[in-house]
């Protein structure tokens, strides 16, 4: 046990200082400071505005949450390192040695091939988190502006790109160990991303099960746990992807294993990997760590959710595309599904914008059903959906506490030090520290 632990510390050592080698990860690292820095700057500035900079502190300042207005915008710039930047750098690490020929002498030792790639994806994991630096000292920025901080939001926003670098790394070495160059599995990387690009627009125009297929992937995931949700089949079909993506590594980086048992045991992780996605959904728990519960009702309201009893069903006539019908299920429906998981949703429209549809006798109209009792309305907001389900279900609206109100955060003030931070001292001293590896190296 001794000598697989030295032997495992050794492999991390040498995966380390080829990460240091990478010019690929020290670019990414000098471009992170001037993303966050452009996001940061003009999240602080619309914050300022809103709360009343320069102008009437009666703004909507009084109900901003620093967690849509600050943080989610800033750490967005982490989305597109991901998406852009990372790739190349798990694909150096992975396929270099391949490239190089150390690969042949290290499958010489007696360690498997999954501990090998998971040796290199703890180490580009380790990479992301010098690389999410820059967002921390946004956090500290905006500590001394006077801000308001509310870890658990924080703490979600973190963990979801935390979970998305982790994909994109299992990702790009699946495609480095399957491919015979590195710019195949860039290319391949990127289509992959592209390609859960097109399933989102897709689902915003077709809807259905392209909807629900399109709450799965990377970007959605992102921006349910950057509003402080946490979903735990979510969380499940990362964690299933991610194993699958290191899995299929494995496979195919032992160079001596013939290709037809590669293909059979890629299309068992594959299989595997199908069937706990398939059955994720069921794990129905989530989380809302924002501190303004921007994705729950208030406390009361929930409450009295809990006693409907019986099957709610609700029939809304609007289009994918209608706007109104975004604004129904980002402000009430998605709500309810958490609290209701009986609850029926079926949308009825015949075009995909509804824009000739207006017309129609029926077109806008939401229908309420429980237990035979039926009511129809057309508002979509959280206020108006809540009023129609306690009708239907003949329960008295409860009386919101004024403590449970959220006043927000509001905060007038310039972005002081932040361009100097992160499009001066960021990237002078990363070229400083690659200056110094790249000496050692020598």
């Amino acid at each position: 046990m001794h000598s697989r632990r030295t032997a495992f510390a050794w492999l991390l050592r040498k995966e380390w200082r080829e990460l240091l080698a990478s010019r690929a990860w020290w670019v990414m690292l000098v471009l992170v400071g001037p993303l966050v820095g452009v996001s940061f700057i003009s999240a602080v500035r619309t914050y300022a505005e809103l709360s009343g900079l320069n102008g009437t502190s009666a703004g909507v300042g009084e109900a901003f949450s620093p967690l849509i207005g600050v943080w989610a915008p800033t750490f967005s710039a982490c989305e597109l390192a991901a998406a852009f930047l990372l790739p190349f750098v798990a694909i150096r690490l992975v396929a270099g040695d391949r490239q190089s020929g150390a690969l042949k002498l290290e499958l010489q030792h007696p360690m498997s091939a999954f501990t090998r790639v998971s040796a290199k994806a703890l180490v580009l994991i380790a990479g992301w988190l010098v690389a999410s630096i820059p967002p921390l000292a946004a956090i500290v920025l905006w500590k001394t502006y006077g801000g308001s901080l509310y870890p658990p939001e924080l703490l979600s926003v973190a963990a979801g790109h935390l979970l998305n670098a982790a994909l994109t790394i299992a990702l790009a070495a699946a495609t480095a160990s399957v491919t015979e160059h590195p710019s195949t599995a860039a290319i391949l990387t990127l289509s992959v991303t592209v390609g859960t690009w097109i399933l989102n627009f897709v689902a915003a125009v077709q809807g259905g099960i392209w909807e629900r297929a399109a709450g799965y992937t990377p970007t959605a995931m992102v921006a349910e746990f950057q509003h402080g949700l946490v979903r735990l089949d979510a969380v499940l079909v990362a964690c299933a992807l991610i194993v699958a993506g290191l899995g299929l590594a494995a496979v195919w980086i032992r160079l001596g294993v013939a290709v037809g048992r590669r293909v059979f045991e890629s299309v068992a992780i594959g299989v595997l990997g199908v069937s706990v996605v398939a059955l994720a959904p069921r794990a129905t728990a989530t989380w809302d760590f924002s501190e303004n519960r921007a994705n729950s009702f208030s406390e009361a309201d929930e409450e009295a959710l809990s006693h409907v009893t019986g099957q709610l069903r609700i029939e809304a006539h609007l289009a994918p595309e209608d706007p109104r019908r975004v604004d129904l299920e980002r402000q009430s429906l998605s709500k309810l599904r958490r609290l209701l998981p009986g609850l029926q949703v079926d949308y009825v429209s015949s075009t995909s914008t509804g824009l000739f549809e207006q017309t129609a006798e029926h077109y806008g109209e939401i229908w309420y059903e429980r237990d035979g009792r039926r009511l129809m309305s057309r508002t979509t907001s959280a206020e108006g959906v809540l009023e129609s389900i306690y009708a239907v279900g003949g329960i008295a609206r409860p009386a919101e506490a004024e403590s449970a109100v959220f006043r927000g955060h509001p905060l007038p003030t310039a972005p002081r030090h932040a361009a100097v931070t992160f499009y001066g001292a960021w990237p002078a001293l990363v070229l400083a520290l690659a200056t110094v590896a790249r000496r050692r190296n020598r």
